[in-house]
């Protein structure tokens, strides 16, 4: 090797170099803190004042806790709450029939938050959510 032990060879470097593209392709790919859907504090909707949640499929756009969400019904007295940040850059999801479509980047989730197709991601972040049909209040939190 001409006298330089700690040189590499042309193999090396290029599997090194792929490596090295392979994971900052993926670091590109994921979600950073500046992204993050995490609430500031909790969020509590009435859903009667959503015509959209009357029903079961229903979908309403909301924010509060510092974040943008969608609230969906998924059964007579359960609910969903989802961010509206895609995890794969950080745009915001709208609407799209029954479930989500990203227009960044192509990604598309159904009313539950899972990816469906589009740009490969991981699903929309759910939160946690309570329901007092007495009050007709959801908490998000």
């Amino acid at each position: 090797m001409s006298g330089c032990e700690s040189c590499l060879s042309r193999r090396d470097f290029i599997g090194q170099a792929a490596l090295l593209a392979a994971a900052a392709a993926l670091a590109a790919c994921g979600v950073d803190a500046a992204t993050s859907p995490g609430l500031s504090s909790a969020v509590t909707v009435n859903v009667n004042d959503y015509a959209s949640l009357a029903n079961v499929g229903g979908i309403a756009l909301v924010s509060g806790g510092g974040q943008r969400m969608a609230v969906v019904r998924t059964g007579a007295g359960s609910f969903v709450a989802l961010s509206r940040t895609c995890p794969h850059q950080g745009e915001t999801v709208n609407i799209s029939g029954s479930g989500f479509y990203c227009p960044g980047h192509g990604a598309t989730f159904n009313s539950t938050g899972l990816w469906t197709g589009g740009q490969r991601t991981s699903s929309l972040h759910a939160y946690t959510t309570s329901y007092n049909s007495a009050s007709g209040e959801l908490t998000i939190s």
